[in-house]
């Protein structure tokens, strides 16, 4: 016997009790069941017999505000290849594709699918600090570097060194991988974004690490830009850059395979420029680093008149 044929059975009992004892209310105490339940059921035997006492379907096979099969596939692929957040993806569906689907609409088809979850080795930290911001671009350019690991061809540990540089008012980056972790490098890449950057450069500010010591120093206020160093064993002060490495592992790291340096620089540069140019920031409501450089330098434009 199936489930649909007993639930046959036990509406059939309550229903012949109810006509044995002649009273519908004691008959719903008796079972648990409400006097609505009762009458839809005898209505539904009287009309049709024991096949009207089948449980209906709650949803129907063809839902009108189900989201279409292509919706669902542009969702999928935007979390499986950018591990994008589902407000992230709802900037992205309404920004490329017009697309307009809320956000508690992602996340159900993300769990339907099982990818709701955070990617493997994910962390989520809350550092309690007042969060500021520089109106200005250029006035201050946080900088760091992300240690990387890969396997090389006969199976060996690879080490290099990704230079980012970030600015607080726009959230526009530069990026640059070295085989070195040096002064040398810090110093290159110092000079690489003062020409990448579309805006004078006022301060950069870094940790106490050696590559950011007298020389680097040195050289940066030769620039006439002002080097500044963070309290040491405190990362969060230079948070940005510490979120946007948190965004490389997550949506670029954990979905490339390393082959060779020109490889990695090619597929970097890629990255950055998705990063600047076309991919949603949570801090702009939506909008890309380069379309918050616009805004405030217009803003700052029109004060300046």
């Amino acid at each position: 016997m199936n489930d649909d044929q007993r639930e046959i059975r036990r509406k059939l009992r309550i229903l012949d009790h109810a006509d044995r004892i002649g009273d519908v209310s004691k008959t719903c105490r008796y079972f648990g069941i409400g006097r609505a339940s009762f009458y839809r059921w005898r209505h539904a035997y009287q009309d049709n017999g024991e096949a009207g006492l089948t449980n209906a379907r709650s949803v129907p096979h063809n839902h009108p505000n189900k989201t279409p099969p292509e919706v669902v596939e542009k969702v999928l692929h935007l979390r499986r290849k950018y591990h994008l957040g589902p407000i992230r993806i709802m900037w992205y569906l309404e920004r490329y594709h017009g697309i307009k689907l809320s956000d508690a609409g992602i996340y159900r088809i993300l769990k339907r699918n099982g990818l709701n979850r955070l990617p493997g080795g994910t962390r989520v930290r809350k550092v309690h600090t007042k969060r500021y911001n520089k109106q200005v671009p250029g006035h201050h350019i946080q900088m760091d570097v992300k240690f990387l690991t890969f396997i090389g061809d006969r199976g060996q540990k690879v080490r290099r060194f990704q230079y980012t540089a970030i600015d607080d008012a726009t959230r526009v980056r530069a990026l640059k991988v070295y085989k070195r972790h040096t002064q040398a490098n810090a110093i290159d890449f110092v000079d690489h974004i003062i020409e990448k950057f579309p805006f004078r450069i006022r301060e950069i500010r870094t940790d106490n690490g050696h590559e950011f010591q007298a020389k680097f120093h040195w050289h940066v206020e030769d620039k006439g830009i002002r080097h500044a160093y963070i309290k040491p064993s405190s990362p969060q002060l230079n948070g940005k850059v510490e979120r946007s490495h948190r965004s490389d592992q997550q949506e670029f790291y954990q979905l490339l395979s390393y082959k060779d340096d020109v490889d990695l620089e090619a597929k970097l540069m890629e990255w950055e420029n998705f990063y600047n140019f076309a991919r949603p920031h949570g801090a702009f409501n939506g909008k890309t680093p380069y379309e918050a450089l616009r805004e405030r330098l217009l803003s700052t434009n029109q004060m300046s008149r």
